[in-house]
């Protein structure tokens, strides 16, 4: 842009709570403002003060289960007054929403956005979404969704699953990661004492696969004694978790809980491999980027969200969801040949440079400046 912007970023989800939608807008927010220009988060949030510069709290969050996991999100009806108000205050060049119809907020701001000039992007990060949309909302949601001058998708399966409901043309502007915090992150030292480290990271949810790991990591601990695992992430495991833990009596199994962002950089530059057996749902395999960062050979199911971002045999492995054998078969590849290890995690560190937020920061810039230049007829 030749000019700097004054740039609202809406996120739906509890700004208190890290996940992928809130890190995706904060490392936004932090790369318009090195460029210089005016950035505002406006999100509900549990706290009083999230401690991020220039954000707006804009309604209190509630649980509400959402594909498989919990959503924190605003289900307030009285924001609509407060967020007109704000738009109008603020005068936005770009106002842009990130899961456009995922709670009140996001909402609110597309039911006022025709009372400002202010250029509308929706990007949406989802793959197979909230249960919202197969009970009516397109219906209820194609006047707003009307509204968005752009639409964004960050990858080919959240497109896919999108056009469905709101059939239109979306530009796909993947999710970024920051590639030196990972690439530059030292490992624990008291991890590095002659044994074999495993990792997952995740909400430890069922649709995260932890218990397919657990049964592959029980065949090959045979095998390899001096193999380990560690389990980094928020939530208890399952049930079927325990009871394979128990009744296989596995030993060298490491729960870290939630840990921070500067430690989980230095738990993937730890281990030799990550493994993310997901079962589904995954819009987008940005895990499976801050593993390839780290310089780490990457196991993964063979979904969709993940198959877009990993080549089998060429920067990674993938194997069938739910396919314990063959989940053990190519961890067991990986540390048979070493060389082989090397190679790929090589090639993924490579591969994971087009991901650099500066890179994916730069296209969405581009989206708004050529919405700016010809703004889109809105058709209410």
């Amino acid at each position: 842009m030749d000019r700097p912007l004054k740039i609202g970023l809406i996120s739906p989800y509890d700004y208190a709570v890290h996940g992928g939608v809130n890190d995706h807008i904060n490392s936004l927010a932090s790369q318009f403002s090195r460029w210089g220009h005016d950035v505002r988060v406006i999100a509900p949030c549990s706290t009083p003060d999230p401690e991020v510069e220039g954000f707006i709290p804009m309604g209190r969050p509630v649980p509400v289960p959402s594909g498989g996991s919990i959503a924190r999100i605003s289900l307030s009806v009285w924001l609509r007054p407060r967020i007109k108000a704000l738009l109008q205050r603020e005068a936005f060049d770009v106002i842009h929403l990130h899961e456009p119809f995922a709670g009140a907020v996001p909402v609110n701001v597309l039911s006022v956005a025709t009372s400002v000039p202010s250029i509308t992007v929706g990007t949406f990060h989802s793959f197979r979404g909230t249960r919202l949309y197969r009970v009516g909302i397109r219906q209820f949601a194609m006047r707003y969704f009307r509204r968005l001058h752009g639409r964004i998708a960050v990858s080919e399966p959240a497109r896919n699953f999108i056009s469905r409901h709101f059939p239109a043309d979306y530009e796909i502007i993947p999710n970024g990661i920051q590639v030196d915090d990972f690439a530059d992150a030292k490992p624990f030292p008291h991890l590095n004492d002659g044994k074999t480290n495993i990792l997952f990271v995740g909400r430890l949810e069922k649709r995260k696969g932890l218990r397919y790991l657990l049964g592959a990591y029980s065949k090959l601990k045979w095998d390899w004694p001096d193999l380990r695992l560690l389990v980094a992430g928020r939530g208890k495991p399952d049930d079927e978790s325990y009871r394979i833990i128990a009744e296989r009596n596995l030993q060298d199994v490491v729960f870290l809980g939630d840990v921070s962002a500067q430690n989980k950089a230095r738990y993937y530059k730890s281990a030799d491999i990550y493994c993310s057996p997901a079962t589904g749902r995954e819009s987008f395999g940005i895990v499976l980027l801050e593993a390839m960062a780290a310089g780490t050979a990457v196991v993964a199911s063979d979904i969709e969200g993940y198959s877009s971002v990993l080549n089998h045999g060429s920067d990674g492995l993938l194997v069938r969801p739910k396919d314990e054998a063959q989940l053990s078969a190519a961890l067991d590849l990986l540390l048979t040949q070493p060389e082989y290890r090397n190679r790929l995690a090589a090639a993924a560190r490579k591969k994971v440079e087009r991901f650099r937020w500066e890179e994916v920061a730069g296209e969405v810039m581009d989206h708004y400046g050529s919405l700016l230049e010809r703004p889109a007829a809105v058709s209410l």
